[in-house]
Parts: structure tokens; C-alpha cells; sequence
């Protein structure tokens, strides 16, 4: 890691084999280690997730059986990671939508 490289916060869950596969856990490091690097990511490996906040985006993540999403914030400081989840349809869940909002409330209340 770069003395420039934003840290990654995690406020909850994590990246690991199982369940993710190896090849999609190789996959959401080297796509993090882009966005502590400043690298702005867009579709189809990210996407905005405005109805969560400002700065929000949520990682797409195929592997074998599944799509992993990682929804994240990209701050001056650092990269805050939201929640990751198994995603099986094709709308965000409005429970994760609304645990991410929460979790970004008190991160930013604790840090601001």
C-alpha cells in the first residue's frame, strides 16, 4: 500500500474464501486496492447508490453461483465499506439499503 492509498473502513462484514470463490475474492481486492489508489470505477464493475448518500456505490462482484455486492463510500480520507451481500434479484433490497443509510449516519457522527 502507497503512503498516498486511502485506508478501507470496514463497518461491517468482510471478503473471504468461502463463500466467495477465490477468483471473486481476487477480484473485490484488486477492485478496492483501484479505489484507495483514487480511481473512479464505473459499470459494470461499480455503480451509484445515490439513495443510500452522496459518494455511494455498490461493487459487482460475479462468481460462480451467486453476484456479491460491496457498497461503499468513497471519502477524502478513506474508503468505507458499507455492507457486502448476495444479491438475487435485480432491485437493492430495501432493508440493506436502509442498515447501509444507518451505518453511514453513526460512522459519520462518530467521525465528524
Amino acid at each position: 500500500m502507497s503512503p498516498k492509498d486511502k485506508p478501507i473502513v470496514w463497518l461491517h462484514s468482510e471478503v473471504k474464501t468461502p463463500p466467495f470463490s477465490a477468483a471473486a475474492r481476487l477480484e473485490v481486492g484488486y477492485l478496492l486496492r483501484k479505489l484507495q489508489a483514487g480511481e473512479k470505477l464505473s459499470m459494470p464493475h461499480s455503480r451509484p447508490m445515490p439513495g443510500i448518500g452522496k459518494r455511494c456505490h455498490e461493487l459487482r462482484i460475479p462468481d460462480e453461483q451467486v453476484t456479491w455486492r460491496v457498497v461503499y463510500r468513497v471519502d477524502t480520507d478513506a474508503v468505507v465499506i458499507l455492507d457486502v451481500f448476495d444479491k438475487k434479484t435485480s432491485k437493492t433490497p430495501k432493508n440493506i439499503i436502509n442498515i447501509c443509510k444507518t451505518r453511514l449516519k453513526e460512522y459519520d457522527d462518530e467521525t465528524g
